[in-house]
């Protein structure tokens, strides 16, 4: 556990990408079998475990420490594991514990939390935050699972693509895969109707389009829903996420139309009335591990059609987009849900400016832009794919609830929610927690400290005084809001110091965006 506890702090206090991956390719490269094929799995998300309920904890933490004492704490660290593991009695003897050992406790727990409170009792506070972090699921390491598999391409000569091509039919520990990295024989990847890794685009503006040639490029909307993976192999049918995630269970009636032998490559949608609808009625169905008929019902899904990775066992991804797009093209399609999306015809970039500024659906987030010479690539190459999005929404609201971060932000109150005046009430419609500096970070956590009202746990009300410029880009429809509206993808523009909290925007602005 050592090690492992020295490699989450190491990440979770680096910034950079290169150092993230520096730090876990020294670790792969010297913890043993089979403990760093668990770390592995537990960083990239792929570790099952029994997660331990935060109300156990706080009863585990209150049979040891005075309640008084923890709730100080607590609101002060704002971390639930690092407030446990700094509180918990130090034992009198520490115990080297392999981190396959606390895994398997893990794997086998039950509800009483007897073996929990064991394994504590034997490991010093950074090995318990460790542990407590494995317990509640909750790593936060600012380390994507792709940035986990580009650290693991560095220990041997192999390709990022060749590691994301059989990732998803490996399990942990992953022995297999590095004896592979090592110079071994390749893992036989025995998934049914595996992921492939998704070929993702660069944000672009005008200005920087301007100086490559609109006739090697095609485009096509940016629809509001998420991208997604239609796979079916024989008998197996799968729908992924663009991170590889497993949603077939939560669209049923996307699996019963995939009647063909091939991956395809589209946006998830869902309609409303017989209209694709807003993304905040895709999120009722995401998620679920069942839906029911009546929800398919009333918002059936929609797939629309952006590439052809392959068909009936023939691999089109070395081919280029042109090849693709005509193929896809000409394609039966099993189901009228399941379309192609259109392209767009312009001459010049000032014509597509012209459409991006006017989208023919609501739905629309923008415009994709493709290399037709480019072959589908995994991963986020520069050049070939662009995604050029409509500008951010903007308002200004008025800050409400400060709550306090995690990892290098601990200490600080670092996560903000805020919200817009309404027959004279202020009422929340969103919660950000980046796009400020680290200087403007400290500023907001000594408003928050000077301004508090009231205290819940790591969470402070402050009085609505301070004004936030907030950019979004788009507004849902959402029942868990008293105001019924939020926010998509909001962060934190700039600090309005200048300006009165009575003139923050109101509700009805954010309506008028809808």
């Amino acid at each position: 556990m050592k090690d492992f506890a020295a490699l989450l702090e190491r990440l979770a206090f680096t910034g950079a990408r290169n150092g993230k991956i520096a730090h876990l390719q020294h670790y792969l490269q010297t913890a043993q079998d089979p403990d760093r094929g668990w770390a592995l799995a537990a960083i990239t998300g792929e570790l099952t475990l029994r997660n331990v309920s935060p109300s156990l904890l706080r009863k585990l933490i209150g049979e040891r420490v005075d309640p008084q004492l923890f709730a100080l704490s607590y609101d002060f660290v704002g971390d639930l594991a690092e407030t446990i593991a700094l509180l918990w009695p130090e034992p009198t003897t520490y115990s080297d514990m392999p981190l396959s050992q606390a895994i398997a406790v893990l794997q086998a727990t039950g509800r009483k939390g007897t073996e929990i409170a064991a394994v504590l009792d034997q490991l010093p506070k950074d090995e318990r935050l460790a542990f407590l972090k494995l317990a509640t699921g909750n790593l936060r390491l600012g380390m994507s699972a792709r940035l986990a598999r580009v650290a693991l391409s560095g220990l041997g000569a192999v390709e990022i693509s060749q590691i994301e091509e059989i990732w998803h039919g490996l399990t942990p520990p992953y022995e297999d895969l590095f004896h592979w990295l090592a110079g071994g024989d390749l893992p036989q990847n025995h998934a049914k109707a595996p992921f492939r890794p998704v070929m993702l685009s660069t944000p672009t503006t005008l200005d920087e389009l301007s100086a490559r040639p609109p006739e090697r490029y095609m485009a096509e909307w940016k629809w509001d829903g998420i991208r997604v993976q239609a796979v079916a192999d024989g008998d197996t049918r799968r729908l992924y996420s663009r991170t590889g995630d497993d949603i077939s269970q939560a669209f049923p009636d996307v699996i019963e139309m995939m009647d063909f032998e091939g991956v395809l490559d589209g946006e998830l949608l869902v309609a409303h009335n017989g209209e694709i609808a807003a993304f905040g009625e895709l999120q009722r169905r995401l998620g679920r591990k069942t839906v029911t008929r009546a929800l398919c019902e009333e918002l059936p899904a929609h797939l629309r059609l952006y590439d052809l990775l392959s068909w009936q066992g023939e691999d089109f991804r070395p081919e280029p987009l042109s090849l693709r797009r005509a193929k896809l093209e000409n394609l039966h399609l099993p189901h009228a849900a399941i379309d192609l999306s259109p392209r767009l015809d312009f001459a010049s970039w000032d014509d597509l400016a012209a459409l991006r500024a006017a989208p023919p659906s609501v739905v629309i987030e923008g415009v994709m832009i493709k290399d037709l010479n480019s072959a589908y690539v995994g991963g986020r190459p520069r050049g070939p794919w662009f995604k050029w999005k409509r500008d951010a929404m903007r308002l200004d609201a008025v800050l409400l609830y400060a709550q306090s971060g995690h990892g290098k932000r601990s200490g600080f109150y670092s996560d903000f929610t805020f919200g817009l005046w309404h027959d004279g009430d202020l009422v929340p419609v969103g919660k950000a927690y980046f796009g400020f500096t680290d200087e403007e970070l400290r500023e907001l956590d000594r408003f928050v400290r000077k301004n508090t009202t009231q205290r819940f746990g790591p969470v402070r009300q402050v009085a609505p005084e301070l004004v936030l410029e907030v950019a979004f880009e788009g507004v849902n429809r959402s029942a868990r809001h008293k105001a019924g509206l939020a926010m998509r993808f909001p962060r934190i523009a700039r600090i309005r110091w200048d300006k009165p909290a009575a003139e923050a925007d109101h509700l009805s602005a954010l309506e008028a965006l809808l």
